[in-house]
C-alpha cells in the first residue's frame, strides 16, 4: 500500500511538472529553435519587464518602482542574464578555421621540381546536430538567468513592503501613543485640580505623570525604530539612508479570495523559482544528448596549396617534364577518433545525474511553495478574524470601559489606578489592532512572492 501511495504522489508530481512546462512550451521552444534572437523578443534585451505586485499606496508603488530600477542586486541579475544570452552566438558558431604555414629547410626534390612551401587552410566540423544542442543548452541557461532575475525582483519588493508595511505600523503608532499622551496630560491636569481642591491625592498626580513619562520614553523608542525603517526603504531603493521619508497614513486591507488549489496553480504557472527550475530541466535534457555527440568524431576538412620550384638540374633545364614547377592544390578530410569510451560515457552519465538533480530541486521548490502559500494563507485567515475581532469588540469594549472609568473618576468614584488601567487597555487594542494591518499586508507580500504574482482579491 505504501508503494503505491509514493508512487501515486510521483506519477501527481510529473503531472503537474507537464503542466507547467507546457505553458513554458512556445517560449523555450522558440527560443531553441531561433536562439538569442527569439529568446531576447520574449524577455526584452534591456530587461525592463516589470512584474506585476499589489499596492495599496502610492507611495509604496514609487518605492517599488524606483527599487526595481535602482537596487543593486537587481541590476545585478539583469546584467547575469545579459551576460547568459551572449553565450549563445558564442557555442552555435563553428571553431576559428586554422591556417598552416610549412617551410622546407631541405627541400624534397620531385619530378616537375623542388617542394618549398606549403600553405594548409582547415576547418573542424563537429558532428551534426553538435552546434543545435550547444546552442539549445545556452539558451536554456540564459532563460533560467531571467526567471533567477524575475526572483531578485520578487525579493526586493518583499524586501521594500516588509519595510514599508512595519514603517507604516511604527507611524500609525506614533499617533496612538501621541494621543495618549495627549489624553494622559489632560488626566494630569484633572488630577493636579482635584489635589488642589482637596479631592485627590497626590499620589494619583505622581502615578500620571510616570505614565506620561513612560509614554514619552515608547515614543522615543517608535522613532528610533522609525529611522532604521525608513533607512532601509531607502537603501533598498538605492538612496542615501538618511534621506527623509514623509510620515505613512493608516494601511487598508483588501478583501482576498484565499482558494488553496487556485493559488497552488497560480504558483505553478508564474512562480520565477519555478520556472527557473523547467530552464534547467529542459537544459539538462539536452545536455544528455550533446555529451551523447562525443561518441561521434569530429571531422576536419582541409584545402592545401604547395609552392613547387621549377626543375633547376642541367636535365630537367634540357628537357624540362609536363607541368615543371607547377603548384599543386590539395584536400585532406580528417576526423578524431572517439576511443576514450569510458570518459564519454561517464559524461553522458554526469548529465543524467544532474537531469535527475534538477527533477528533485524543481520538486523541493515546489514543495517549497505548496507550503509557503498554505502558511501565508493561514497567517493571512487568523489575523483577517482578529482584525475583526479587535475592530468590532475589543475596541469599542475599551473605548467604553475608559469612558466609564472617565466619568467614575471624575464623580471620585474610582481611583487613579483604575483610570490607568482603562488608559492602558484602550492603547493596548489600538496597538495590537495597527500592528495586526501590518502583519496583514506583510503576510500577503509573501503569498505575493510565494505565487509569482498579484494575489486574487474578492
Amino acid at each position: 500500500m505504501r508503494h503505491w501511495f509514493t508512487a501515486l504522489k510521483q506519477k501527481q508530481k510529473q503531472t503537474r511538472l507537464r503542466r507547467t512546462r507546457l505553458s513554458m512550451a512556445l517560449m523555450l521552444l522558440s527560443a531553441c529553435l531561433v536562439g538569442s534572437d527569439s529568446l531576447r523578443a520574449q524577455s526584452g534585451d534591456d530587461v525592463t519587464v516589470l512584474p506585476a505586485f499589489y499596492a495599496d499606496d502610492a507611495r509604496l508603488g514609487r518605492y517599488i518602482t524606483d527599487a526595481l530600477g535602482r537596487n543593486p542586486a537587481i541590476r545585478e541579475a539583469a546584467a547575469r542574464y545579459r551576460a547568459a544570452l551572449q553565450r549563445v552566438p558564442q557555442v552555435r558558431s563553428l571553431p576559428d578555421p586554422m591556417v598552416t604555414f610549412t617551410q622546407a629547410l631541405r627541400s624534397v626534390e620531385t619530378r616537375v621540381g623542388p617542394q618549398q612551401q606549403t600553405v594548409m587552410l582547415s576547418q573542424a566540423f563537429p558532428w551534426f546536430g553538435t552546434l543545435t544542442l550547444r546552442e539549445q543548452v545556452a539558451v536554456q541557461s540564459a532563460a533560467a538567468e531571467y526567471h533567477r532575475y524575475a526572483v531578485r525582483q520578487r525579493d526586493v519588493i518583499t524586501a521594500v513592503k516588509h519595510a514599508f508595511y512595519n514603517l507604516a505600523y511604527v507611524d500609525m503608532a506614533v499617533a496612538i501613543t501621541e494621543e495618549e499622551r495627549s489624553l494622559l496630560e489632560h488626566y494630569e491636569a484633572l488630577a493636579q485640580a482635584r489635589f488642589a481642591t482637596g479631592q485627590g491625592l497626590q499620589q494619583g498626580v505622581i502615578r500620571l505623570q510616570a505614565e506620561i513619562t513612560r509614554v514619552i520614553n515608547r515614543l522615543e523608542l517608535l522613532n528610533q525604530q522609525r529611522v532604521t525603517l525608513a533607512a532601509r526603504v531607502n537603501t533598498l531603493r538605492a538612496e542615501p539612508p538618511e534621506q527623509p521619508v514623509p510620515r505613512l497614513g493608516a494601511l487598508t486591507l483588501p478583501r482576498l479570495a484565499l482558494d488553496l488549489e487556485r493559488l497552488y496553480t497560480m504558483g505553478d504557472q508564474h512562480d520565477p523559482d519555478l520556472r527557473a527550475g523547467i530552464a534547467l530541466i529542459e537544459r539538462s535534457e539536452r545536455a544528455i544528448a550533446l555529451a551523447q555527440k562525443a561518441f561521434w568524431p569530429t571531422v576536419t576538412v582541409g584545402l592545401g596549396f604547395q609552392s613547387i620550384g621549377g626543375r633547376a638540374d642541367p636535365a630537367g633545364r634540357l628537357t624540362p617534364p609536363p607541368d615543371n614547377g607547377k603548384n599543386p592544390l590539395t584536400l585532406s578530410v580528417g576526423a578524431t577518433i572517439p576511443l576514450r569510451r569510458s570518459r564519454i560515457r561517464a559524461g553522458v552519465e554526469q548529465a543524467n545525474e544532474e537531469l535527475v538533480a534538477q527533477h528533485e530541486g524543481y520538486a523541493r521548490m515546489r514543495d517549497e511553495m505548496e507550503f509557503s502559500v498554505r502558511d501565508a494563507v493561514i497567517r493571512l485567515q487568523t489575523l483577517r478574524g482578529q482584525i475583526d475581532l479587535f475592530e468590532q469588540v475589543m475596541i469599542p469594549q475599551a473605548e467604553e470601559t475608559l469612558r466609564m472609568t472617565e466619568a467614575a473618576y471624575e464623580n471620585a468614584q474610582v481611583g487613579v489606578l483604575d483610570l490607568l488601567d482603562g488608559e492602558r487597555m484602550r492603547l493596548d487594542v489600538r496597538l495590537i489592532t495597527a500592528r495586526y494591518y501590518a502583519d496583514y499586508l506583510v503576510a500577503l507580500a509573501e503569498l505575493e512572492r510565494a505565487i509569482g504574482t498579484v494575489v486574487p482579491q474578492q
